[in-house]
């Protein structure tokens, strides 16, 4: 067993025993640089791009995560009003996962512009069920992001791929999709976890990121409301099941902490759903910034 596997084994099991994990060192980088998700805030952004984003400044957070690229050019325009640094976006994820042309046209044009505004990391955001019935189907989406990992890679670019709960779903023989993307990812395609959905779907996100340490480039952090059942495969959880940092059950100091072990270069705030979500990223940055 190598040194990292071993840290990550000892942290998740600290995460499991003891009842009160070690604050984050005050220098930790992703709470130093931490990001917001924007599709948080993809409300107050319709209603006022550029206020907006001068509170997601003024409450502490460094960086943003854009959403829907190539159409982001409010959220691009807000953001460098703000001042706050973007590197990666999700996208408009059909270029690659379907492909319309075998020369990826669409994603071509799509890594022009990444790499015109300077971003380092790209993210498929999501599946439509047609692309997840079973696991040749994620084999063939596992296919169309190698080759467009690579093309990504040329033009300096990480390309990588965001879980939701149910990739988890076991299929086949207890097989599940994820299984396949483990499996059958290139070494230029990565991953990008959201720790919401791997508790949700019953995994633990330290033993994930031990799993993996080395393949994924970026985090989401997101709290699960306590007493949610799980393992559940549907996206469709109720609303109030997002919750702030902090105010859940997921324990977000020891993740960032094993993130670190792992090579993950940012971590990102999100919230799906908040009545008022502006409020919910001031106080999940909060949060951070007493661990």
């Amino acid at each position: 067993m190598d040194r990292r596997s071993f840290l990550l084994q000892s942290l998740s099991a600290a995460l499991l025993t003891s009842p009160a994990f070690p604050a984050l060192a005050a220098d930790n980088r992703y709470r130093q640089q931490i990001g917001l998700q924007l599709y948080t805030l993809r409300n107050p952004l319709a209603k006022d791009a550029k206020a907006t984003l001068k509170a997601v400044a003024e409450a502490g957070y460094k960086q943003v995560e854009m959403y829907g690229f190539p159409q982001s050019q409010a959220q691009i325009d807000a953001a460098r009003d703000a001042g706050l640094a973007i590197h990666s976006s999700h996208i408009e994820w059909d270029c690659v996962v379907n492909p319309k042309d075998s020369q990826r046209s669409d994603f071509t044009r799509m890594l022009d512009k990444a790499k015109e505004l300077g971003l380092s990391h790209l993210v498929i955001p999501y599946l439509l069920p047609n692309n997840r019935k079973t696991l040749d189907d994620y084999r063939k989406v596992a296919e169309n992001a190698n080759y467009a990992a690579a093309m990504a890679k040329k033009a300096g670019i990480c390309l990588s791929y965001h879980n939701h709960n149910f990739e988890f779903a076991p299929l086949e023989a207890g097989k599940s999709g994820f299984d396949v993307f483990v499996e059958e990812f290139s070494t230029d395609m990565k991953f990008e976890l959201d720790v919401f959905w791997i508790v949700a779907a019953g995994l633990d996100p330290v033993k994930l990121l031990g799993k993996l340490q080395g393949r994924v480039t970026q985090l989401h952090l997101k709290d699960l409301k306590a007493g949610v059942k799980t393992p559940t495969y549907e996206t469709d959880v109720p609303q109030d099941a997002f919750q702030e940092l902090g105010d859940g059950s997921i324990a977000m100091a020891p993740i960032m902490e094993a993130a670190a072990i792992a090579g993950v270069e940012h971590c990102h705030v999100e919230q799906d759903q908040s009545p008022d979500p502006l409020a919910s990223v001031k106080q999940s940055i909060s949060y951070l910034k007493t661990l």
